[in-house]
């Protein structure tokens, strides 16, 4: 069952969604060569308890950290590590989320580590580029594979596929609540959205097949044939006005 927000409870909703995106930010700001995922890990989690929240992901179902950090050509769900250390020209998806006041925000970003080829560059810009042109479609009336085709139609168009295997989610008080947000579908189908709805819209595109493998840590996903993979997200409200990103910082 799909849970419908209130004016108010969204209101709460952007608070965590805040103190996710402030995280982001931080973590984002830090990457470079010769920094660790574990010690962008310990910014996140920073920035989160210094706002009186709480980590989303630490401790959920059984992850150990506070963001996800998927390097390269792990796509998402990657663990922080002391030896995991960036290097110039690497990836790097970072996702996190936060609990404030009962609510969940969540919202990820991939980043580069010095400079990358122009095909990864690409890569990353696709997956927000996807993003944006789904948005279009998360509004009252249009249907949820919309937003699905749209993510798939702007990611082939630029030579790239989209993981099947993963999806984005509902969000509120649960981390991950109805409906399933797949990366591709048919426009015009899915469940009918309408105003109070909040979805976690989370483009995940490959540069080579859409193939996964999971690593035997039982968390990290990565790309069958080691190709690199992008991660975009924001937690967005679905108003009568239109789409609104709770996650995005102002200014």
């Amino acid at each position: 069952m799909i849970e419908t927000k209130s004016e108010y409870e969204i209101s709460l909703m952007r608070q965590a969604c805040r103190i996710s995106a402030l995280a982001l930010k931080a973590a984002g700001d830090a990457v470079r060569a010769g920094i660790s995922t574990w010690e962008l890990d310990e910014i996140a989690f920073g920035v989160i308890v210094s706002n009186g929240a709480t980590p989303a992901f630490l401790g959920y179902n059984g992850f150990p950290n506070s963001i996800c950090a998927s390097v390269n050509d792990e796509i998402i769900h990657g663990i922080p590590s002391r030896e995991a250390i960036l290097k110039e020209g690497d990836i790097i998806s970072i996702d996190v989320g936060a609990v404030y006041n009962g609510y969940v925000g969540d919202n990820a970003n991939t980043y580069a580590v010095g400079a990358i080829s122009d095909e990864a560059r690409l890569l990353i810009e696709t997956s927000k580029l996807a993003f944006y042109n789904s948005l279009e479609f998360a509004r009252p009336g249009c249907r949820l594979h919309d937003i699905s085709h749209a993510v798939q139609e702007t990611s082939e168009a630029n030579g790239f596929s989209v993981v099947r295997e993963f999806v984005g989610h509902g969000i509120g008080k649960k981390m991950h609540e109805p409906p399933s947000i797949p990366n591709y579908g048919k426009a015009g189908t899915g469940i009918r959205l309408y105003a109070g709805m909040v979805l976690a819209i989370e483009p995940m595109i490959n540069q080579g097949s859409a193939k996964v493998k999971i690593n035997s840590d039982g968390w990290t996903a990565r790309t069958a044939d080691g190709k690199l993979s992008s991660h975009y997200e924001h937690t967005v409200a679905i108003t009568k006005a239109g789409p609104l990103i709770l996650t995005e910082l102002e200014g």
